[in-house]
């Protein structure tokens, strides 16, 4: 009976000490870490001449906890210049000056560490001159910011990718329009589209001058991604079981046939959908019946773009579908009287119309576009404006 006592005893201090086990990893899981968010920033070309540019960005830490205090212990900032020209000639350097709101910055521009307490921030700018005897052939400042963040979750290196146009092809110049069977249409050059951009107001700079009554302004689904900042580089996202198995199944050309590419997907919509629509999907396929992944796993499987799939530097990075697209048709045609669409279009005749405003024949889009005005290198024309001729 004593042995069976202490049998039971041993038991019953294991369960608890299984529970106390399971509560303590629990409240681990759901503790937020070394929650601290930088923003993309406010950025300015403070001065745009031929032989010199200066680029100045302000970026803000924002400590997201509710009771822990997050360091930072370092920050520095790499650029890379995009061009359609040499770089031969062309210098730049890049400065990160500290302006935090009880401590002044050092002159020799030593990042010290810094403690963002609870629920406070903290503020920096990125300073970034450019010279050479013509800088016109720029196009795009990409400046990545390393720092890293020091607190409860231990020392984590982060990366905070920042896109800036250079140049800004003129709303003014001449269309050059195209025949198509019931529309004409006219591609409409832009400059390169980042998350500083917002899709009404680059349809009132590049489309309103050329927009009449009854046109339709297209958009492609990439760039309006790009500008919702939906966009993860690789070193981000981090594979997990079932990506890691699972891409191989896919075509070698799908955006889902990488493990990041795939791990962006579960991250969306969860690792128990995209094991079901792979599952059933497989089945569907041995009876007959493929693409019944993509119905399943939803209408991001189909949108994600992995890497090299547009054009620089976002060929670097796992571009995912838009958020609620007629969302911001809606809001384009209420703000600009334009109406609009965003589509997925590529070299291969084939048109998807993600959202478009009401009122609009959808085989009117699928004819004008079937070819692909917009192109799909680095064009950088993103708009289609399309003028109906006749009624089809």
């Amino acid at each position: 009976m004593i042995v069976q006592g202490v049998g039971i005893g041993l038991g019953a201090v294991a369960g608890l000490g299984a529970l106390g086990l399971g509560a303590l990893e629990w409240q681990y899981r759901h503790r937020p870490g070394n929650d601290l968010e930088l923003t993309a920033g406010d950025w300015q070309l403070e001065v745009y001449e031929p032989d010199r540019y200066r680029l100045v960005g302000e970026m803000e830490f924002q400590n997201q906890t509710r009771s822990l205090e997050i360091m930072v212990p370092e920050v520095r900032a790499e650029v890379t210049l995009l061009s359609k020209g040499s770089l031969e000639g062309v210098t730049w350097h890049v400065r990160v000056v500290p302006q935090h709101p009880d401590a002044s910055a050092r002159s020799d521009d030593y990042w010290f560490g810094y403690i963002v307490k609870v629920g406070k921030t903290t503020r920096f700018q990125v300073l970034t001159e450019i010279r050479g005897s013509d800088l016109s052939s720029l196009q795009a400042a990409w400046i990545r910011v390393h720092y890293i963040t020091y607190g409860p979750a231990g020392r984590i290196p982060q990366v905070r990718h920042v896109v800036v146009p250079l140049k800004f092809p003129s709303p003014e110049q001449p269309q050059r329009w195209r025949p198509t069977p019931h529309a004409d249409v006219s591609p409409i050059p832009t400059h390169l589209l980042t998350h500083l951009d917002n899709p009404v107001e680059i349809v009132q700079r590049y489309v309103a001058p050329h927009a009449q009554p009854g046109d339709v302004i297209a958009i492609g689904e990439t760039p309006i991604a790009i500008m919702q900042g939906r966009y993860r580089h690789p070193t981000q996202v981090k594979p997990g079981w079932l990506a890691k198995r699972l891409c191989y199944f896919f075509m070698p050309t799908s955006s889902l046939a990488t493990a990041c590419g795939l791990q962006a997907l579960v991250d969306i919509v969860g690792p128990t959908r995209v094991l079901g629509a792979f599952l059933i999907g497989a089945i569907a396929k041995v009876l007959g019946k493929p693409g019944v992944f993509y119905q399943l796993a939803g209408e991001q499987a189909r949108l994600i773009d992995d890497i090299t799939g547009t054009l620089p530097p976002y060929d670097q990075f796992i571009v995912l579908g838009p958020e609620n697209p007629q969302g911001i048709v809606d809001q384009i045609k209420q703000e600009t009287g334009i109406t609009a669409a965003i589509v997925d279009v590529n070299d291969l005749k084939a048109v998807k119309i993600l959202a478009v405003s009401s009122g609009i024949e959808p085989n009117l889009l699928v004819q004008a576009l079937i070819s692909n005005p917009a192109g799909n290198a680095d064009e950088q024309t993103p708009l289609v404006l399309i003028r109906p001729t006749e009624p089809i």
